[in-house]
């Protein structure tokens, strides 16, 4: 069967984050919010109808996370990204950023450093202070063609004993790449030689367009196995974030133990009845519809890409490899951050995520959440051509 993601259910009368914080964000009620990365877009039909089954029964208790949950995970990852991981090997988690911070704890100590590579997903770098640790900085670059790179140099020189972890985001969150196999294995060669473990943020990664692939990290060698603590999830893929499931797969016995013992001391249970339910069905019934959803995405930043190019000395879309984040460069505006903010805000009423708020290489960039629905990304192409036709006319 086929999938319609030409509508979706409307969000404003229920508690949905994008919608209820629009006056505190931007100070209206009055835009179309297109910040937070959860989709308009309805969560499949197959998962809401088994959280419905699930409910025939009278009791919703305390459950532990069922095997099958996580075996469906598991050949999720095999058959999807050529990984393969074994059940003693993954951990209960409520969000990435909670196993990232729990990752930190673990694997450092007050003082030591941690590797964040920026522009990136802000919970990145208020992790890394929230748990008493220093930020080692090491930026992403763009080389000759605006293609986001990792600097290896500038993190070879950077590095010393206090250096412990470092968080990896991929693919990553803002600028949509998808690392290549020889891009990860030169920081895999770093880590090795300096004893530093490595978060795998993988929570985007079945959301990748062809012809491009994701490579999880602990894929690459055994090596890398060893040394790498993934996590993985359906909130993203299948517009699942409200069920908080996620997961922490870690293949080494002497990191899972001391993960656990930060993990134990937080009590983080084991999640929600009906989440269990959700997670295990999408991962067992979601392919057909990812397909169907990644090719109406794409649809959508076709869209978003061919109004940004007619206007291209104001405003470009930075190519995409994966999410369904579109990275703007509006630095051809040449407004100041808080006056980029208002044109979005007041000029074309649109709600989108400051590119500062991914640190300060996002200066003069904003952030689009195009998981939307057709009528929905129609409205904010309608928007922004109005806007941008207005302020810049031909």
């Amino acid at each position: 069967m086929s999938y319609d993601f030409s509508t979706h259910d409307c969000r404003k009368d229920t508690n949905a984050e994008k919608y209820t914080l629009r006056e505190e964000l931007f100070g209206t009620e009055d835009v179309l919010p297109v910040w937070v990365a959860d989709m308009d877009i309805d969560t499949p039909d197959f998962v809401i109808d088994a959280v419905k089954k699930r409910l025939e029964h009278s009791i919703v208790g305390y459950e532990e996370v069922p095997t099958e949950a996580f075996q469906a995970q598991i050949e999720w990852m095999k058959s999807e990204h050529g990984v393969k991981f074994e059940l003693e090997d993954m951990l209960y988690s409520h969000s990435v950023v909670a196993s990232m911070s729990l990752a930190i704890d673990a694997f450092s100590d007050v003082g030591d450093k941690v590797i964040v590579q920026a522009p990136v997903y802000p919970p990145f770098f208020y992790s890394v202070k929230e748990n008493d640790r220093e930020l080692l900085r090491n930026p992403l670059k763009q080389n000759e063609d605006g293609i986001y790179v990792f600097d290896i140099e500038d993190l070879k020189s950077k590095i010393d004993e206090k250096t412990k972890l470092l968080l990896l985001c991929s693919p990553h969150n803002p600028v949509g790449r998808v690392w290549k196999r020889e891009e990860l294995e030169e920081i895999l060669e770093i880590c090795l030689e300096h004893n530093i473990v490595v978060f795998s943020d993988e929570i985007h990664s079945d959301l990748v367009y062809a012809p491009n692939k994701h490579i999880p990290f602990a894929s690459l060698s055994k090596e890398a196995r060893d040394i790498t603590v993934t996590a993985i999830g359906v909130g993203k893929t299948f517009n699942m974030a409200g069920f908080a499931m996620s997961s922490v797969a870690i293949p080494n016995k002497q990191l899972r133990e001391k993960f656990l013992k930060s993990y134990t001391r937080v009590h983080f249970a084991q999640g929600s009845v009906l989440s269990h339910v959700a997670f295990e069905v999408a991962y067992r019934d979601g392919k057909e519809w990812l397909d169907d959803l990644k090719l109406h995405l794409m649809s959508n930043f076709k869209m978003l890409n061919t109004l940004c190019q007619k206007y291209d000395d104001k405003i470009k879309v930075i190519p995409i490899e994966a999410t369904y984040l579109a990275w703007l460069d509006c630095k051809g505006m040449n407004l100041s951050s808080s006056k980029l903010r208002k044109f979005f805000t007041q000029d074309a009423k649109l709600g989108l995520t400051v590119g500062l708020s991914f640190g300060k290489e996002g200066s003069g960039f904003m952030r689009l959440n195009f998981a939307v629905s057709t009528t929905k990304m129609l409205e904010v192409i309608k928007r922004l051509d109005r806007a941008l036709s207005l302020k810049y006319p031909k």
